[in-house]
């Protein structure tokens, strides 16, 4: 296993750059028989759960610009009932052996095996049934750590550059803990019925986990999901060639692994940096299917076109996948820039994080395209927050605002659909047409949804032959956030 496992990059542009971390729980729930006494979807049995840290290894250095992530876990509960409070009595917890001494893990250490980073607890009895709610609770920078690796705090980033510390700030965390709603739990819910062995995996979505605000400091903004894997046969994998030479590509590759969400459109669900053989992997992952998107940066800077790989599964891998130069290296890149405003319902200015995303049509599907990885864009996709005007910085009046610049392929796509035997790419258009793509949430919150709509979209923009490719993009421009 090469530590660029499950690599997501991430780096802001202008005020800020965007720390980036994954991490995945995975509950063993083992049911015998017993009695409930617990309200909601319980039904009769008890489990036992065994609880996993997985292997991020994101954003590590030298080609990253943090050289550790320390967080610092004093619990992990679960909720059979979709509304309960943090307060509520149904709370069960999964890992009471951290009640003797919180667990600082560094998610860009090395795994004990393929998936995983730690063990948080073991053989915990619960009550099976459908739970519905995880938290996952950090400790507060005044919690008393033992051989604690940060300077001033429970949670900490450390750069590359220069080993400096830095406080990882927390909203709510620490007290009701970093919440996994319903609606983000693969099949509404995750059901042990009596007799059965499951495991459960939480899984942050590292691309847009930490942000690094105006002034300076480092900021949690988790987003996670939840669902039932298996923790063996769970991996996606295969490597990555220059199409012209046929070795690995001499520079920087980045591949993102989608699935499809409610409207049909591609999201990232997790982001690596393929080894210096090409060699990729992802695991432990969801049953289901999923779409393999691949951008690459050649050591001289040029972009080489997407390639997707459309309709694979845990278990499968993709082959050798090529990767294509444009004719043109010169004109392989395009740059889209532009400004998101965000404005509350008093059509004044108010802050907002927003996730900006480039989307491209291909075969009448919306695929996000990664963002190749250069000195300026360490992430699949950025995460921005919107801020006062002042200083450099004009916002259009009666909102707070961010300039932003994302760096893409010129280059349309090469896809192909995923076959045992290999996968054969076609070419699509010869120059691309993006969408830039925002979600706003609202700041400290851990990810909840923000503004109204919480979604904007830019026009479509068309590369042309002989036209310019760097392109002015229309105001991304939030209403109505809180």
């Amino acid at each position: 296993m090469n530590n660029t496992h499950a690599r997501h990059q991430a780096r802001g542009i202008g005020f800020w750059s965007v720390l980036v971390f994954g991490v995945l729980l995975t509950a063993t729930l083992l049911v015998v028989s017993c009695g409930t006494g617990m309200t909601g979807t319980s039904t009769s049995g008890m489990a036992t759960a065994n609880v996993m840290l997985s292997d991020p290894a994101t954003c590590a250095g030298p080609d990253g610009p943090y050289a550790h992530v320390y967080i610092t876990i004093t619990d992990v509960q679960a909720n059979v009932s979709a509304t309960a409070a943090a307060s509520d009595s149904g709370w069960v917890d999964l890992t009471p052996g951290l009640s003797s001494g919180p667990k600082q893990i560094d998610l860009l250490g090395q795994a004990n095996n393929q998936c995983f980073l730690a063990s948080l607890g073991a053989n915990q009895e619960l009550q099976a049934g459908t739970y519905q709610q995880i938290r996952l609770i950090l400790a507060s920078d005044s919690t008393n750590v033992a051989n604690n690796a940060c300077t001033n705090s429970a949670n900490c980033v450390v750069l590359s550059s220069d080993s400096s510390s830095h406080t990882l700030l927390l909203s709510s965390e620490s007290q009701t803990g970093i919440k996994i709603p319903s609606g983000q739990i693969a099949s509404g819910g995750f059901t042990i019925a009596a007799g059965q062995t499951k495991d459960l995996d939480i899984d942050f979505d590292t691309c847009d986990s930490i942000v690094q605000e105006g002034n300076g400091q480092y900021r949690l903004k988790p987003v996670l999901h939840a669902g039932e894997v298996s923790t063996t046969s769970t991996s996606i994998n295969g490597t990555v060639m220059d199409a012209a030479s046929g070795s690995p590509v001499n520079g920087r590759v980045l591949v993102a692994l989608e699935q499809k969400d409610g409207t049909g459109t591609d999201r990232i669900q997790m982001a690596t940096q393929a080894d210096t053989d090409g060699s990729f992997v992802f695991c432990p992952l969801l049953a289901g299917t999923y779409d393999i998107v691949i951008v690459g940066t050649r050591s001289d800077g040029s972009l080489y076109q997407p390639s997707i790989v459309t309709g694979m599964a845990p278990g499968d891998t993709t082959g050798t996948v090529k990767l294509f130069m444009s004719a043109t290296p010169a004109t392989s890149a395009a740059t889209l820039s532009g400004t998101v405003t965000s404005q509350n319902a008093a059509m004044g200015g108010t802050l907002a994080d927003i996730q900006l995303s480039a989307l491209e049509m291909v075969n009448s599907v919306n695929y996000t395209i990664p963002l190749p990885l250069s000195t300026s864009q360490n992430a699949a996709t950025l995460s921005l927050e919107t801020a006062a005007p002042g200083g450099a910085l004009t916002c259009p009046a009666g909102t707070d605002c961010v300039n932003y610049a994302l760096t893409l392929p010129s280059g349309g796509v090469y896809a192909g659909a995923w076959t045992s035997g290999g996968v054969t790419l076609t070419a699509g258009a010869t120059l691309a047409t993006y969408v830039v793509d925002g979600i706003a949430f609202v700041p400290g919150s851990g990810g909840a949804s923000d503004c109204n709509p919480s979604e904007m979209k830019s026009q479509s923009y068309v590369l042309a032959s002989g036209g310019s490719f760097k392109i002015p993009v229309q105001t991304i421009a939030f209403a109505q956030c809180q």
